[in-house]
């Protein structure tokens, strides 16, 4: 049965023709594809897609991070949420410090005053010296806050300062308290 089959097919391909005619002679545009250089394309094409496809990106980033945190809180919820009142933070002539640093820095100032007692003159002037450097720089800092109450380097730096008068207070308490403590002498 494969072989009458087989005659079959191949009786009807030898009925096929074996050229074909084109309509028109391709021959020229042929010539024409090898000869001719290809044109080149823009090199700021793909630099033009880039930029659009990072355009409609943020764009559709913004709009749903818009629609993500537009307020759709119902009334209740919104009447929950707290009211924040924000005030000025300055130290300029209007502003003191608050209570507990003026108590701690009384309570430092009356051990210091006792300890410094204890220091030799040369140390004793030392340490004055550098407190005086210090309570200079403080004044210059609240003068300059006079000018600009809302500068936020000068308030940082004022509260270092004052940090810094502190400790050197205290680390007088501690060279005492070391200097009375040695037993090797």
């Amino acid at each position: 049965m494969n072989e009458r089959r087989d005659d079959k097919l191949t009786a009807a391909a030898q009925q096929l023709a074996t050229g074909i005619q084109p309509q028109r002679d391709l021959w020229p545009d042929i010539e024409r594809a090898i000869t001719e250089p290809v044109p080149r394309r823009s090199r700021w094409m793909p630099m033009f897609a880039q930029a659009a496809a990072i355009v409609l990106l943020v764009g559709a980033s913004s709009g749903l991070t818009y629609l993500a945190m537009k307020d759709d809180t119902p009334a209740e919820i919104q009447q929950l949420r707290p009211e924040y009142t924000f005030a000025r933070a300055s130290f300029g002539t209007n502003h003191t410090l608050g209570r507990d640093y003026l108590d701690t820095r009384a309570d430092v100032v009356a051990r210091f005053e006792q300890q410094l007692e204890r220091l030799s003159p040369a140390e004793r002037q030392d340490v004055e010296q550098s407190l005086e450097v210090i309570r200079e720089a403080i004044d210059d800092i609240n003068a300059a806050l006079q000018q600009d109450p809302d500068n936020t380097l000068l308030q940082d730096l004022l509260m270092k300062t004052y940090h810094e008068e502190l400790n050197v207070m205290r680390k007088v308490g501690g060279v005492t308290q070391s200097v009375m403590s040695r037993r090797d002498i």
